[in-house]
C-alpha cells in the first residue's frame, strides 16, 4: 500500500501519545487540505503490512492514528494493518473525509472492506474538511462539520445487516 509518512509521538492526532500513519490517495480534494500531496495515490512509498506494523511496534508507548490522504481509499490493505495493530493492543483512531453513514452504506467489495476497517477502529473523525467551517479551537478536528465518533457504541455488523447506520 502507499504511505506518505509515519510520524511517531504525535499529541494532536487523537488522545494520548500516538503514531500517525499518513496514507496516500484521497478522492475528496478538500479545499484548504493540510496535506494535498497525499491526494495522489502514486505519491509516498510502497510499504507492506509487515513493514508498517514493524514501524509502529518500534515505538511501543504509542497508540495509532490512521490518516491521509484517506485511509479508506486503500481500505482492504489498511484493514489488515489495523487488525494486526489491534492484536498488539493498540487503540486506533481514524480520520476520514467520508461520513460514518457513507462508510456503512458503501456497496460491493469496496464497501465490505471499508466496514472491515471500521471494525478495528476505536474512534472515527468523519466528514470532509470544509474551509468555510474551519475552527482552530476544535480539538482533533479542522472544521465544525466533522464529528468525533466513539465506535465502541456502534455495532458495525448489525448496521451492515440492517443496511442502515
Amino acid at each position: 500500500m502507499r504511505v506518505m509518512n509515519i510520524l511517531h509521538d504525535s499529541v494532536v492526532d487523537g488522545e494520548g501519545l500516538r503514531t500517525v500513519i499518513f496514507f496516500a490517495g484521497c478522492p475528496h480534494f478538500c479545499k484548504g487540505c493540510h496535506n494535498p500531496a497525499s491526494w495522489n495515490i502514486n505519491n509516498g512509498t510502497e510499504m507492506t503490512a509487515d513493514e508498517i506494523v514493524a514501524e509502529v511496534a518500534s515505538n511501543p508507548l504509542t497508540d495509532v492514528t490512521l490518516s491521509g490522504g484517506e485511509p479508506f481509499f486503500q481500505a482492504k490493505e489498511v484493514a489488515e494493518v489495523a487488525r494486526r495493530l489491534k492484536e498488539l493492543g493498540k487503540n486506533i483512531w481514524t480520520f476520514s473525509g467520508y461520513t460514518l453513514e457513507q462508510l456503512l452504506e458503501a456497496e460491493g467489495e469496496d464497501g465490505a472492506a471499508k466496514r472491515e476497517l471500521l471494525r478495528y477502529c476505536d474512534v472515527l473523525i468523519d466528514g470532509p474538511f470544509i474551509l468555510a467551517e474551519r475552527d482552530l479551537s476544535l480539538k482533533f478536528r479542522g472544521s465544525r462539520n466533522q464529528r468525533i465518533i466513539d465506535l465502541s457504541d456502534i455495532d458495525i455488523a448489525y448496521c451492515e445487516r440492517q443496511g442502515t447506520s
